[in-house]
């Protein structure tokens, strides 16, 4: 069901998975301050926005990342790609000109993450913008990391809630060895910020689950071994089917998520197609953080899905 918000032209579509909402009725370059207030809370309530038929340059794109918080210095993607124009938009794509690649990740699939988690402030919010899609693959899906902390197991959810995991810095977006790092060894010792489990939202103030990245994460206080075994449980929670969405791109979408409360992944696609995305992120300036005085409040976006989804199994 379309819903029109009030006091602007803003259209909003839910979709019928476990978050994310299309929008229109708007031009990203031209959002007042009520309307761009209105856009912020449906990022909010649906955790993955998807504004189409947008053309942006890239100083569009970061005029309108920055509106969401502190624009970021994006890192490159890969090695050996070609120099980035500008410091804050990062290229996504499989081409190769004169034998350089224009940007990163190839046509290969991304497997779940959450950007830059290895970062003591990582981004609150990811915004990419479609210049050329394939005409199959490719897709990117998002995960509700709300509801994977809030269909944990009673005694799961418990156990996890003051651990603290170390995301590994040493390797890239592309799994390349960073320039001055090597090789881990013992996950105990690998470069990286160290983030709760167990993350309050600052401006939702709810908990969700943050994973970050799987390679050589590690989870203090344990053995590596039960390390391993609790984040591969963890990891199979938060990617299951139910709590996903799965977006096909158009040219002209831009789609922002929350990194905060968000994990996302990438189909493979054809090495023979066209795939030329530009990202850029902006942060909140704070540190993830388990505040204990949070109510284990749901988020109401899993829920609803939830009881729809009871509702229409029942029938």
């Amino acid at each position: 069901m379309v819903q029109v918000v009030e006091g602007t032209q803003l259209k909003i579509e839910p979709s019928p998975c476990a978050l994310g909402a299309v929008v229109s009725g708007l031009d990203v370059r031209n959002l007042d301050d009520t309307a761009f207030a209105a856009l912020h809370q449906v990022w909010l309530d649906h955790l993955v926005i998807v504004v189409r038929g947008q053309s942006l340059t890239d100083d569009a794109l970061t005029a309108f990342s920055a509106r969401f918080g502190v624009l970021d210095e994006v890192p490159p993607v890969s090695k050996g790609q070609k120099p980035r124009d500008n410091k804050h938009v990062s290229v996504i794509s499989n081409l190769i000109e004169n034998g350089v690649p224009i940007g990163g990740l190839g046509d290969d699939e991304v497997i779940w993450h959450s950007d830059t988690s290895y970062r003591e402030f990582p981004p609150s919010a990811s915004i990419l913008h479609a210049l050329e899609v394939p005409p199959a693959g490719g897709n990117t899906s998002f995960s509700n990391m709300y509801l994977a902390l809030e269909t944990l197991t009673p005694g799961l959810r418990k156990r996890i809630d003051a651990l603290t995991v170390k995301n590994d810095t040493t390797y890239n977006a592309g799994g390349q060895l960073r320039e001055g790092f090597s090789p881990v060894t013992d996950v105990r010792a690998c470069p990286g910020a160290t983030h709760p489990l167990v993350r309050t939202h600052p401006e939702t103030h709810r908990n969700a689950l943050y994973l970050g990245r799987r390679r050589n994460a590690y989870i203090h206080g344990l053995a590596i071994e039960e390390s391993e075994q609790l984040l591969d449980v963890l990891w199979a929670h938060a990617t299951q089917e139910f709590l996903a969405w799965h977006h096909t791109w158009h040219v002209g979408d831009i789609v922002v998520w929350d990194n905060r409360c968000v994990m996302h992944h990438r189909d493979p696609f054809d090495a023979h197609d066209r795939r030329i995305m530009h990202r850029a992120q902006a942060r909140d300036g704070l540190r993830p953080a388990r505040d204990p005085a949070a109510a284990n409040t749901p988020h109401p976006r899993g829920q609803h899905y939830l009881s729809s989804r009871t509702a229409a199994h029942g029938r």
